[in-house]
């Protein structure tokens, strides 16, 4: 089987290169860039040119780092997605936040095989819980207690994963998405920050995943 990872920058993509120094599966690692709009186009093309190709993906992964809400995903750990929900797609009205299922159309949740998400589990001892898509990266405590109320299972945020599984949806390919956690959501501490961490975690997660994403052939859930 044929996976595409996807990651938002340059950093992330050598990450996750790195961890497969040996053998690995039949895997490209594309950079699509940062927010869930250029991270769907970029994607979108990438599955649409494999498969003119007669070489179509069967999974897609969003892969990078992330920040996390703590207590629950601190600093340096593993999180995998048992859903992919877009936190600020909707509108905001005088009761609070609506998001675009609520207002009749549209969908926010992408949900990955469960299945695949127990297996990557336990090879690489990741958390599981949602991760949320933002256009805007959390910078107060007010804004990670509000999207924690909202989504009490979410784990991380990050910008991209929502884009990628749009993509994949569209294609009929099962996504996942994987985050190392970099830095607490809320006030932007950049002395609090360990990206370098992060990107290594990510490494190592990766390089636990090559017997999962070699012997998981399909979404059977």
């Amino acid at each position: 089987m044929r996976i595409l990872v996807a990651t938002a920058v340059p950093v992330e993509r050598d990450a996750v290169v790195r961890a497969f120094a040996g053998p690995a599966p039949a895997l490209d690692v594309l950079a699509v860039g940062v927010g869930p709009a250029l991270a769907a186009a970029r994607t979108a093309t990438a599955l649409t040119r494999a498969a003119l190709e007669g070489a179509p993906y069967g999974l897609v992964v969003s892969a990078g780092i992330a920040g996390g809400f703590l207590p629950h995903a601190p600093v340096g750990s593993l999180v995998v997605a048992d859903e992919i929900t877009a936190a600020d797609l909707g509108a905001e009205t005088a009761d609070g936040f609506v998001p675009v299922t609520e207002l009749g159309f549209g969908t926010v949740t992408h949900r990955p095989p469960e299945t695949l998400v127990r297996v990557v589990v336990t090879a690489t001892g990741a958390r599981a819980g949602a991760v949320l898509t933002v256009s805007t990266v959390t910078g107060t405590a007010a804004r990670a207690t509000a999207l924690r109320d909202r989504h009490p299972t979410a784990l991380a945020e990050a910008m991209e994963g929502f884009g990628v599984a749009e993509a994949a949806g569209a294609h009929g390919v099962p996504v996942l998405e994987i985050r190392a956690v970099s830095n607490p959501v809320g006030p932007r501490d950049r002395a609090a920050w360990r990206i370098g961490d992060a990107l290594a975690a990510l490494t190592e997660g990766f390089g636990k995943l090559t017997p999962v994403l070699e012997s998981w052939k399909d979404h059977d859930d």
